[in-house]
């Protein structure tokens, strides 16, 4: 079999961060990415300029990024609130409307041959996809609402619990179907750090803590819970990580709110090493966004809450399993940190039951041979 790079095997990823959409779509994407790099693949994303992108990100990482411009004339839910019920959930965070996205995006990919569009966005459906099929050989569709129809030939929705039977109706019947967290798209390194992370936890203790709210974290949930804290008995030589991203608008709030706190707080900002941080973490309070998948892969025992409406299906299956606890409100928070350290060890089991880290592995391989077998 010859390598891909001989075969010349080029992927577009069409997908955006801002601060409305966050940045998990980006980072699973990029992992994807960098994966099928590292088996010779050439790939682009396509990316409109939202405030909170991450184009800076995706290029220092060694990709072609191809702009897609905000349209000023477009308007946002929170610019028309009055008729948002009357807008499909979701169409506001295009920053276009779906027909001018498809001819930008087809114009990005101009002459080349494409052997996989993958596309990652709630605003976009089959509409979109049967405008860009002229531009490739197989499209790949990622999701995890299973409310809208799609034409792909592979659908991958990492959703814990989620059913192939509940996009049969939505999808071409020819299309590959992976769901559930099996296929979570997460980074090499937590699968390695895996058994380390799992077997540190035989030793119940609460030393170290981890504030993850999401790279944008819109609301600032993460100077809430600083403040909850506050007033939480902690151990007091615990010590405490925040990682936020570079984009969130609450940085210098939460960095200045850290200082005053009164045990050791490190605010971490576009790490590389989140696997080992958390792995080495004891206790996890964080949203139930795509690093949900990350903390279950490692065992983390996480307080959880929700902080968008397509977060909610995750949180609860989490929870009915016991993987994690769920939190709505400050005060509740407050009530669980006091007595959590006991029930840390609980939470382990059945939090790394739900992925191994690898499918990443799995759909890259897919990928590929889906490639070679369109090619022979």
């Amino acid at each position: 079999m010859k390598p891909l790079a001989e075969k010349g095997m080029v992927v577009f990823f069409r997908v955006d961060a801002s601060i409305e959409i966050g940045i998990g779509h980006v980072m699973r994407c990029l992992t994807l990415a960098d994966t099928l790099r590292s088996n010779g693949a050439e790939c682009h994303f396509v990316c409109r300029e939202h405030r909170g992108h991450l184009i800076g990100q995706i290029a220092e990482r060694g990709y072609q990024v191809h702009l897609l411009p905000v349209d000023p004339n477009f308007k946002t839910c929170s610019q028309v609130e009055s008729n948002c019920s009357k807008l499909p959930i979701y169409a506001s965070w295009l920053g276009s409307d779906w027909n001018s996205d498809a001819r930008q995006t087809s114009k990005c990919i101009g002459s080349r041959h494409v052997d996989w569009l993958i596309v990652d966005h709630y605003s976009l459906d089959a509409r979109w996809e049967k405008e860009l099929r002229g531009k490739c050989c197989k499209l790949m569709v990622i999701d995890d609402l299973a409310n809208r129809h799609h034409d792909c030939d592979l659908l991958l929705d990492q959703t814990y619990g989620r059913l192939t039977s509940s996009y049969t109706q939505l999808i071409p019947k020819k299309c590959k179907i992976f769901t559930g967290a099996k296929y979570a798209l997460l980074r090499p390194e937590f699968a390695e750090l895996r058994e380390y992370s799992i077997h540190r936890r035989n030793k119940a203790g609460l030393k170290r803590l981890l504030i993850s709210m999401g790279g944008i974290d819109k609301n600032n949930m993460t100077g809430k819970v600083l403040q909850v804290l506050q007033s939480c008995s902690l151990p007091q030589d615990c010590f405490i990580w925040v990682v936020m991203g570079e984009s969130s608008p609450w940085l210098d709030d939460v960095k200045a709110l850290a200082e005053k706190m009164s045990w050791t707080v490190e605010v971490k900002v576009g790490v590389s090493n989140m696997a080992q941080i958390m792995a080495d973490t004891d206790l996890a309070i964080g949203a139930s966004g795509s690093t949900a998948w990350e903390r279950c892969c490692l065992g983390v025992p996480t307080l959880m809450t929700v902080l968008a409406d397509n977060q909610r299906t995750i949180a609860h299956a989490l929870s009915e399993i016991k993987a994690v606890q769920l939190f709505n409100d400050a005060e509740e928070l407050k009530e669980i940190i006091n007595v959590v350290a006991e029930r840390l060890a609980l939470m382990v089991p059945a939090a790394s039951c739900v992925t191994d880290g690898l499918g990443v592995k799995h759909i890259s391989k897919y990928l590929t041979g889906e490639l070679y077998a369109s090619r022979s």
